[in-house]
């Protein structure tokens, strides 16, 4: 199983990188992310996800580990094929994907070209767990704590009921929880009335 290619950008277009390794060059299918990562370079590594169907076989690369995993993660969900994943990850950063699913915002998720409804409610009830757990991410655990899921929902109800919406909380909260893995819900709820 090929992990990265390591080589000289030979072309780069927002849609594909040819990437010379010891005189081959692979055509890898890239996100606009990994594109504007490789822009300003001649020399590249690029995360390999191979994908091999009976009628093709492709590689997808990636500018990060952390975006091959988000890749991953949502390819894993029925719906989502590699070129509605690869999608996602040209129109949203990595970080704005994983927000939307933590704050259940279907209709950024929809928003997406070739992304409907039913394929955005699938993304987020199947993903929210796996992304409260680090999941798809490079990061080992985006909630270092064992409790702090727990106490994420917690807070979340919490300013739910004071009036704010999931969406605005799951941009803030995540954040809060991994600059202050030890809070408690009190310091979660106070640090995210400051910045909602």
């Amino acid at each position: 199983m090929i992990d990265y290619i390591k080589g000289q950008i030979v072309e780069l277009t927002p849609t594909e990188l040819i990437l010379e390794n010891a005189g081959i060059g692979y055509s890898i299918l890239i996100s606009l992310q990994t594109y504007e990562a490789f822009q300003l370079q001649t020399q590249a590594v690029a995360y390999i996800h191979h994908y091999i169907r009976e009628d093709e076989e492709l590689y997808f690369g990636f500018a990060t580990k952390d975006e091959r995993e988000l890749f991953r993660l949502l390819i894993s969900v029925s719906g989502i094929g590699v070129a509605s994943a690869r999608m996602m990850l040209s129109t949203l950063t990595s970080e704005e994907i994983r927000q939307a699913i933590l704050a259940e915002d279907v209709n950024r998720i929809k928003s997406v070209k070739g992304i409907g409804l039913k394929s955005a409610q699938r993304l987020v009830l199947e993903l929210k767990d796996k992304v409260v757990k680090g999941e798809g991410s490079a990061e080992s655990v985006l909630f270092a704590a064992a409790g702090s899921a727990a106490l994420a929902d917690e807070a979340t109800t919490a300013l739910v009921m004071l009036g704010f919406s999931k969406a605005a909380i799951g941009k803030v909260l995540p954040g809060i929880i991994k600059d202050n893995p030890a809070a408690k819900v009190e310091d979660l709820i106070k640090a995210a009335l400051k910045k909602l």
